[in-house]
């Protein structure tokens, strides 16, 4: 039996999701909505879908999956939306960087025999330094040679979770099972706060004076590390996900003022040589760090370090959808 996706927001996330699963469209039918028509009828014209479905409820009816690939200010409206139309069974899933607050979203629109379960991509490292937004960026194996985080709440039924698990292997990535409180903790690092200290900076130096002539000698380094203004997540979805993990957040901001306060008084140290000798040894020590997280990161070679809970493995409840799903009660 073949087994109906439907990927509802069709920007980079969704649209590689579609593309990534075309060369398994004899298992599966890919049904796509997206709240702007041209970038539907776009990702299929690249293969990403096989189906338009321009009615957000009826998008859903038949769906086995639904993938919610939307900025989090957008996802409890859709929940809201086509809960009463998901099928028994169906299991809802979402890439948005706050986990509890979708969950909880989730368990309060879903009616019984629906489940969620939540994903937390991590893209192909080659595709780290690309800066391409939207469906522009979407790329067929955006997801391989990356982990996928796996969290479900208490209660999901397991097959609803190998379901997932399956999905994920197909897209290229290797699963990951986590608690979902330690997932929004480590998106609020790395999600979260490198969007707020590109903020930080650009507010600290475009509202100055200086900068009418301070912007014509801003080079890479400025643009690099800017660059999240322009390709992380829109102004309301970057609100709403600080407002959702904001014990997460404040934690960390706290942290990075407490390394820029030590920063700063390394660096007003009256002593030229302690103060040079601090600073380069703090500066290499970072460096350092950072290469080899690269080095780990471009090689993806993860599988040894992974210790995984005791949760249902990628043993094929795919592949019993695709040979016809049993009829189950409840």
């Amino acid at each position: 039996m073949t087994v109906k996706i439907t990927l509802i927001g069709l920007g980079k996330i969704g649209t590689s999701m579609g593309l990534a699963l075309n060369k398994h469209t004899h298992q599966l039918y890919r049904t796509g909505h997206d709240l702007h028509p041209e970038h539907a009828r776009l990702a299929q014209k690249l293969g990403a879908i096989d189906k338009i479905h321009y009615n957000l409820p009826a998008s859903v009816e038949d769906a086995d999956i639904v993938v919610l690939a939307l900025p989090v200010d957008q996802i409890r409206e859709t929940l809201e939306i086509i809960a009463p139309d998901l099928k028994d069974g169906a299991v809802v899933m979402d890439t948005a960087p706050v986990k509890q607050t979708v969950s909880a979203w989730a368990q309060e629109f879903l009616k019984p025999g629906r489940y969620y379960v939540g994903l937390a991509p991590a893209i192909h490292s080659k595709y780290l330094f690309e800066t391409q937004p939207g469906i522009d960026g979407a790329r067929e194996d955006l997801f391989q040679k990356g982990v996928m985080g796996i969290v479900a709440p208490r209660g999901t039924a397991s097959a609803a979770i190998k379901l997932a698990t399956d999905l994920v292997t197909l897209l290229g990535a290797q699963p990951l099972f986590m608690d979902m409180v330690e997932v929004d903790s480590l998106l609020a690092a790395v999600h979260l706060l490198p969007q707020l200290l590109s903020t930080s900076l650009a507010n600290s130096t475009i509202s100055q004076p200086g900068w009418l002539e301070g912007r014509k000698l801003a080079g890479a380094l400025f643009a690099q590390t800017s660059g999240p203004l322009a390709t992380g997540d829109t102004p309301e979805a970057l609100t709403q996900a600080i407002q959702a993990n904001q014990e997460h957040v404040v934690r960390l901001l706290d942290r990075v003022i407490e390394q820029l306060m030590q920063m700063r008084e390394v660096a007003k140290n009256e002593d030229p040589q302690r103060t040079g000798s601090e600073l380069i040894q703090k500066l290499k020590t970072t460096r350092e760090g950072r290469e080899q997280w690269m080095e780990q990161r471009t090689k993806g070679e993860w599988q040894e370090e992974l210790v995984q809970p005791e949760m249902p493995t990628a043993s094929g409840e795919m592949r019993r959808w695709f040979m016809g799903r049993r009829r189950t009660g409840g």
